[in-house]
C-alpha cells in the first residue's frame, strides 16, 4: 500500500510509523485512520518487527479528528443507532492496538489532542518529548469522553485525576502528564525517537516475542476479570510456556553466557 498520510519504516527490530500531515498537526481523516490500521497490521505480521513506535512529523503528535471531518460528523441529522457491534471487533478508533501482539509505543513529539490522546492512551507505553502537551478536549467540543478513554485513563491516573482531565480538558505539559501517570518517560525532544526505538531494541535482545505477546494479552484481559479467573488463566499460560522452545533457548543462553536467540512473530512473505 502506498501511504499518503503516514510513513512506515522497518528498521529491524523496530517499525516506525510517522503520522505525516504536519500542515494539519497530523489530524486524522478517515483515510488517515485506514492507513494507520493497515500499517499496524503490516508491522504486526512482519517477523522483522518486535515493537512498533508511533510518532508525528512537525510540531504535533496529532490534533485528533480533522476539523472538516468533525464538522461533517456533528452536522448529521440523526445519531448512529445505539446497537451493539455486529462483530466481536472492539469499538473505538484505536482500541485494536490493545490486541496487537507486539508492543506499541507512542513517542509523543508535540501536541496530542482529542483522538491524538486516544492514540497515545491505547498504545502500551507513552514516551513524550519535554515540549509535548496533552489535552483531552472532548467536553470543550460538546462531546463526552470518547473511544474508550473512560476505561483506560482512570487505570493510568486514578479516577479523580481522570475526571479532572476529561471534565476540564485543560492542556497539560509532558512533565505534568508524567506526574499523573499518563506518560511513562519524558525525554529531550531530540532524543525522543531514539529513546523509544532503543527500548524496542533492548526488548528484542532480552525477551521472546511470543512471551511479550502473551504477557500483553493476559494483562489487558485480566483488567476485566476477578482474581481467581486471572490466576487460573496465568497458570495455564505459564505451564504452556515453561517447556516451549523459547524457554529452552532462554535456559541455554543463560548457562552458556550468551545472548538468547528467540523466535520472532509474523509470517515471511511468499516467494511466489
Amino acid at each position: 500500500m502506498n501511504y499518503t498520510d503516514i510513513q512506515l519504516e522497518i528498521d529491524d527490530p523496530v517499525a516506525i510509523l510517522r503520522l505525516n500531515r504536519p500542515e494539519r498537526l497530523n489530524a486524522f481523516t478517515y483515510h488517515t485512520l485506514k492507513e494507520i490500521r493497515h500499517a499496524i497490521a503490516s508491522a504486526s505480521d512482519d517477523p522483522r518487527v518486535v515493537g512498533i513506535v508511533i510518532t508525528g512529523t512537525g510540531r504535533g503528535f496529532s490534533a485528533g479528528l480533522d476539523a472538516d471531518v468533525l464538522a461533517e460528523v456533528t452536522s448529521r441529522d440523526a445519531a448512529p443507532e445505539n446497537t451493539a457491534p455486529a462483530s466481536t471487533e472492539l469499538p473505538g478508533i484505536f482500541s485494536y492496538l490493545l490486541e496487537v501482539p507486539k508492543p506499541v509505543i507512542a513517542a509523543v513529539n508535540g501536541v496530542a489532542a482529542g483522538g491524538g490522546v486516544i492514540l497515545a492512551l491505547m498504545s502500551d507505553l507513552r514516551f513524550a518529548a519535554s515540549t509535548a502537551s496533552f489535552t483531552t478536549v472532548f467536553l470543550k467540543r460538546g462531546l463526552i469522553a470518547e473511544h474508550g478513554s473512560t476505561w483506560i485513563l482512570p487505570r493510568l491516573t486514578g479516577i479523580s485525576r481522570a475526571l479532572d482531565l476529561l471534565w476540564m480538558s485543560d492542556r497539560i505539559t509532558a512533565d505534568e502528564a508524567h506526574g499523573l501517570g499518563l506518560v511513562d518517560r519524558v525525554v529531550a525532544p531530540e532524543a525522543l525517537l531514539d529513546s523509544a526505538c532503543d527500548y524496542v531494541r533492548k526488548l528484542a535482545s532480552t525477551s521472546p516475542p511470543a512471551a511479550i505477546a502473551e504477557t500483553k494479552r493476559l494483562l489487558y484481559r485480566h483488567l476485566g476479570v476477578d482474581y481467581r479467573t486471572a490466576l487460573v488463566e496465568a497458570e495455564i499460560a505459564q505451564n504452556r510456556f515453561v517447556t516451549a522452545p523459547d524457554a529452552v533457548e532462554g535456559a541455554r543462553a543463560f548457562i552458556e553466557k550468551r545472548a538468547p536467540r528467540f523466535r520472532r512473530l509474523g509470517h515471511e512473505p511468499s516467494s511466489s
